[in-house]
């Protein structure tokens, strides 16, 4: 189901209980649940129960959510929340997208992925360093419903990458209207324009 317009409009709530985050990410766990505090939810990551991690074969931010929130939800038997989110470079044609994670390698090195979309962009002469970070929210239950809800936040890129704060490719990532990078924003402040704050606050709205 889309969050798309100004009220979103779910047809399941979710219920107080416990809450399956469908990620091995810490950085994107500790966000996630600092987003999701207060609404009485006991919230797991999908590490904590040694859930594996499903091969993302979507071909957008939704598919890719939905494929790893059903998952948990299958495996755990409880609700699951999954978000597949990335930034898209508006030179390299959308590039990494949902291959950002990818880009990082086995390792995880986004130290690389930053370089290597520095790299990319600085090989096309007068590039703009336009981009946009995508985060695609899905909440799945066992029974096979699910609920998605999508948000974005505009910028530019900066080099070299600014900040140690956030995870990811934040700290080359400079939000419209803001002197900081996301590696340099305190957490609420990134909280407060985040696209996974956008997708949350869409999401909130329709399922409690």
């Amino acid at each position: 189901m889309s969050g798309e317009g100004n009220e979103p409009q779910a047809i399941r709530k979710l219920q107080p209980g416990k809450l399956v985050i469908a990620s091995h990410n810490p950085g994107k766990v500790r966000e996630i649940a600092a987003l999701l505090a207060g609404h009485g939810l006991e919230v797991v990551s999908a590490a904590e129960l040694d859930l594996p991690e499903p091969e993302e074969t979507g071909t957008t931010f939704v598919m890719n959510a939905e494929l790893k929130a059903q998952a948990a939800a299958d495996l755990s038997g409880l609700p699951a929340l999954a978000d597949d989110s990335g930034i898209c470079v508006d030179a390299l044609n959308g590039e990494p997208g949902i291959f950002s994670a990818r880009w990082a390698g086995e390792t995880k090195d986004f130290g690389e992925a930053m370089r290597r979309v520095h790299a990319r962009v600085s090989e096309i002469e007068d590039a703009p360093r336009d981009a946009h970070f995508v985060c695609a929210l899905a909440l799945a239950w066992p029974d096979g419903h699910v609920e998605w809800f999508e948000g974005r936040v505009d910028g530019t890129l900066v080099w070299p990458p600014r900040g140690t704060k956030g995870f990811g490719y934040d700290p080359m990532f400079l939000p419209d209207g803001h002197d900081l990078t996301f590696g340099e924003m305190d957490e609420e402040a990134k909280h407060a324009i985040s696209h996974r704050a956008d997708a949350f606050r869409q999401m909130v709205a329709a399922i409690f």
